[in-house]
């Protein structure tokens, strides 16, 4: 279980903000933190990381103290265990994507881990490559690989697939779920795609002004007139197409008719006929079927 209850001020873009946070995380969960720029979800994953050091509370990982303001405990970051994925990859430029792996591994560590991690990730073809003649989502792929090589107990995800084109970000949220469940970690996503964190996340924590104003499943948080996004209309599914990995809905909207990019998980229990909400956040259109 991580506990963490903390209190730090922060100079955000908007204005002096301060970060209020009492969250408890379960052993084995993938959560996300969701709300708008600025509301305090990479500064939460600093803190955790023990990049940022908070000036009031406590946070506890599986019974053991990691921050204690009062008593002055603060464990460094190479002593919390965490495994920390950045949008920019951070990859070293000088060295092969095999040599980032192997970089990545703590001594004594059974270095068939790197090669498990090759394989899982699919990156045999790229391994003796550096990272300047790979792709964003190869890249990726090696510094999500890189984070797991060190066997982490907690695993962070800083928005690593936003700048990403849609086929490969769906291929690496699979890689993601895979990574997660094997290793058995708990993993923590900061994420703005919808549809992403309904694939994904068991549990979603809603950050707005540095303080936690909503928490539940993907479902609780997002479907029907919990909905958050620029727009928001019923309509009738017509037509449900398989288009390679993802799903297009067509849906027809008073007298309008729409074509939905959806997730397998997204359609699963749509059928023509349905009654859908049809809404979009930062730009990305999803789909929710009206109970």
């Amino acid at each position: 279980m991580i506990l963490i209850n903390i209190q730090k001020d922060l100079h955000a873009a908007s204005g002096d903000m301060t970060l209020r946070l009492d969250l408890h995380i379960k052993p084995g969960q993938l959560v996300t933190l969701y709300g708008s720029s600025g509301a305090g979800k990479t500064s939460m994953l600093r803190i955790l990381s023990g990049l940022l050091k908070p000036e009031k509370g406590t946070i506890t990982v599986n019974g053991k103290v990691w921050f204690d303001a009062e008593k002055k405990i603060n464990l460094k970051p190479q002593e919390r265990n965490i495994g920390y994925v950045f949008q920019d990859y951070a990859l070293f430029p000088n060295m092969t994507v095999l040599q980032n792996l192997e970089f990545g591994l703590i001594k004594n560590k059974d270095h068939k881990i790197v090669s498990e991690l090759i394989a899982i990730m699919e990156l045999g073809d790229l391994q003796h490559r550096k990272p300047e003649t790979l792709s964003g989502g190869q890249k990726q792929r090696v510094a999500l690989a890189r984070a797991l090589v060190q066997q982490p107990d907690i695993l962070l995800l800083d928005e690593p697939l936003s700048a990403l084109d849609v086929k490969i970000r769906l291929k690496l949220q699979d890689h993601i779920l895979q990574a997660h469940r094997k290793f058995g970690l708990t993993t923590i996503l900061v994420s703005h795609d919808i549809g992403e964190i309904h694939k994904l996340s068991d549990w979603v924590f809603v950050l707005e002004n540095g303080e936690l104003v909503q928490e539940g499943s993907p479902s609780e948080v997002f479907v029907n007139e919990k909905i958050s996004g620029k727009f928001q209309f019923k309509g009738e599914v017509l037509k449900i197409e398989q288009e390679e990995v993802v799903f297009s809905v067509t849906v027809l909207i008073q007298n309008e008719v729409v074509k939905v990019i959806a997730l397998e998980a997204e359609i699963k229990d749509l059928k023509v006929g349905d009654k859908v909400i049809v809404a979009s956040k930062a730009f990305n259109p999803v789909i929710y079927k009206i109970d």
